[in-house]
């Protein structure tokens, strides 16, 4: 059993609680992740198993969507609603304004964006999380994220909150895109709900709750790597084979930087990337 599983993550949950529950579904140990989603947040959650776990920074590198609602007024410990209030302020709602400053984001190639001291972002070999809840505090450097597309889907005067749509890189942090945004406003802001509907190739539409894993057994819904990445494939028989099993580079006249899905007759045996005289092993399954 290998391949990838587009799991809805309900609120509760962290990351690790689905590694662990897939895991204890499959009876496999190679399970992992592919981007945390905090507890409270909900959404698309891929995860690898068996040796596709080998493909995970493949799958990870790709953009994401996210749906998140942006309260205004308000600055927390955390970047959203759950942390300890740091700052509060009247807010003057003018939906142009918001629009115009919110606009604003998606128009630069990249930002650089501090991620908020409630990560996983290690620093030193400790992940910021386990130092924040210490209560110990770093600088930590900004790092440059792209905002492809960014736009507002609807208002609540009442709550002085609006709900944003946003394409992203990875590594991007919607939560401190939030307080970024209240900053630029002048009044501060923090995270409320937070959605991810699009991972990569992976969409909230065909996303499934563990509950509908757990009934319909999960090997129904593992969706093979070669349909993922979908690379051109090569069969190999005899010495070729021999060498690709033993993760050697084969012969080539494909043209640099292509890449390949190297298979026998029964199997995928890795993905492989020409260098113009050889193809060579990128990931070996």
């Amino acid at each position: 059993m290998t391949g990838v599983l587009n799991v809805y993550k309900e609120k509760g949950y962290t990351s690790h609680d689905v590694v662990a529950i897939i895991r204890r579904e499959t009876k496999i140990k190679r399970v992992g992740h592919t981007g945390t989603l905090d507890p409270n947040a909900t959404g698309v959650l891929p995860i690898c198993i068996g040796p596709a776990t080998k493909l995970s920074e493949h799958i990870t590198s790709a953009d994401k969507t996210y749906v998140a609602e942006v309260i205004l007024g308000i600055e927390t410990n955390t970047g959203d609603i759950s942390g300890e209030v740091l700052l509060q302020k009247a807010v003057e709602f003018d939906r142009e304004t918001i629009t115009r400053v919110v606009n604003s984001f998606a128009t630069r190639s990249e930002y650089m964006q501090v991620p908020p001291m409630f990560s996983a972002i290690k620093i030193g070999g400790k992940k910021l999380y386990e130092l924040a809840r210490k209560g110990e505090t770093l600088d930590v450097p900004a790092r440059p994220v792209t905002i492809h597309a960014i736009k507002i889907l609807n208002f609540a005067v009442e709550k002085n909150s609006f709900t944003i749509e946003v394409d992203c890189s990875k590594g991007t942090y919607i939560r401190s895109l939030a307080v970024d945004i209240g900053r630029a406003l002048g009044c501060g802001a923090t995270m409320g709900e937070l959605e991810r509907t699009r991972s990569g190739k992976f969409l909230l539409s065909t996303a499934k709750k563990l509950d509908e894993i757990k009934i319909g057994r999960p090997e129904n819904f593992i969706i093979p790597v070669d349909e993922l990445l979908p690379y051109p494939k090569i069969y190999v028989h005899g010495d070729e084979l021999r060498l690709a099993l033993n993760g050697n580079a084969l012969p080539t006249d494909s043209p640099a930087q292509s890449k390949f899905w190297i298979c026998s007759d029964e199997k995928i045996i890795g993905l492989f990337a020409s260098d113009a005289e050889k193809l060579r092993p990128e990931v070996m399954l």
